[in-house]
């Protein structure tokens, strides 16, 4: 292996939201989706470089930037994007609340995936619009969460609903959706005049066995929310990209832009987004390859230690949906229980929906294999009991 995943990272005392909101230091955090991995050489290398200028003022994004972008999506996913398609902002959440107030009034629906991920209903509620969701099932034999389509149609045939936001790669259950789902998506939102909006930042982390598809290449109608961020592990410079083909969509969500006041960017933002998509392709795919090991080390431990839980399986992301429901036990107390008496910390699945993720837990797999195993064997300890 040319990069080093394994190295323990000390980032307490750095300002990070994931070892430093606790004050507990023996806590191992298994919660917020942020990796405990270096960043691509390339990445730290252009941001140092570029903090060597003793000057960080207002920053222009140039050229260079959207050839980075457009070239990545071009040879990585097979999709054509076109410069003028491509308006910037300061991250996914905010570009998810940009969309939300070009495409809503207050008082209409959003539809949502359930469980899904938790910004999905602050934003669209924080926009003054109703969150309608369709839970996801489960299919034993095809082993993996699917879309209930008949609710998923009712709901979009309600005049009131006017935007489906989609998670693609899916945040929290693993699921890569297949191009024959996202079309099948794309043709119930036009269908009854409903705006699709995909947020994709997930879409570099993919299990080996599986293709992330772009709805950018099933719908040019759709709009698209992209980031390196958490496959580059680049969420701190604060960088997105939205992807809208159509001038009169993309011309509101500008709008909607600078409303919000997300028009600005940092210094180090376009700088990283540039080296990561310009020379970190290796970096990325070396560690989707130790991403997937840790998967399956902790569907093995789990299997001995924890038999009870049953791992679900992970298609994309870093994210594993695990179901506790033959503990009998409410998902908050669980994870209480866990971060109070193992001093692990991972993330109740009540977060992404109050009903459809309870006796569900999500684990952050995306550390040092050494720090995934303690989390797990702390885990054990108070499962067992």
């Amino acid at each position: 292996m040319k990069y080093d995943f394994d190295s323990l990272i000390n980032r307490r005392g750095t300002g990070c939201v994931k070892w430093d909101e606790t004050d507990k230091e023996d806590v191992i955090p298994l919660w917020v989706a942020d990796m405990d991995f270096s960043v691509a050489p390339a990445i730290q290398k252009a941001v140092q470089q570029r903090a060597a200028h003793p000057v960080f003022g207002y920053t222009h994004v140039q050229d260079d930037y959207y050839e980075a972008v457009i070239s990545w999506f071009k040879r990585r996913h097979q999709w054509a994007i076109e410069r003028s398609w491509i308006l910037y902002t300061t991250g996914v959440v905010p570009a998810m609340s940009v969309a939300v107030k070009a495409f809503t009034m207050p008082g209409e629906k959003v539809l949502i995936l359930s469980p899904d991920y938790n910004c999905f209903f602050s934003s669209i509620r924080n926009n003054g619009c109703q969150v309608a969701e369709t839970t996801l099932l489960w299919n034993e034999g095809h082993r993996r969460f699917e879309v209930n389509w008949d609710e998923f149609e009712t709901i979009c045939s309600d005049e009131k609903t006017t935007m489906f936001l989609l998670c693609n790669p899916h945040n929290p259950t693993g699921r890569v959706w297949t191009r024959e789902e996202l079309q099948r998506m794309s043709d119930i939102c036009k269908k009854h005049q409903v705006t699709l909006v995909s947020d994709e930042i997930h879409c570099e982390l993919v299990m080996p066995g599986f293709t992330f598809v772009p709805m950018g290449t099933v719908d040019t109608d759709a709009v698209v929310l992209n980031s390196p961020s958490k496959s580059f592990n680049i969420a701190g410079l604060m960088m997105a990209n939205i992807i809208c083909p159509d001038p009169v969509k993309r011309r509101r969500l500008d709008r909607a832009i600078n409303i919000n006041e997300v028009c600005d960017v940092n210094v180090f933002g376009p700088v990283a987004v540039k080296a990561a998509y310009n020379e970190g392709e290796q970096w990325l795919d070396e560690l989707n390859q130790y991403l997937s090991r840790n998967y399956h080390a902790l569907c093995n431990f789990v299997a001995e230690h924890m038999p009870a839980l049953r791992v679900m399986p992970l298609e994309g992301t870093y994210l594993v949906w695990v179901d506790c429901r033959a503990l009998n036990e409410d998902v908050d107390a669980l994870c209480e229980r866990l971060l109070q008496e193992g001093r692990v910390w991972v993330n109740p699945g009540t977060m992404y929906g109050s009903r459809s993720g309870q006796g569900y837990i999500r684990i952050n797999i995306a550390c040092p294999r050494a720090q995934l195993m303690e989390g797990l064997r702390r885990m054990a300890g108070v499962v067992s009991k």
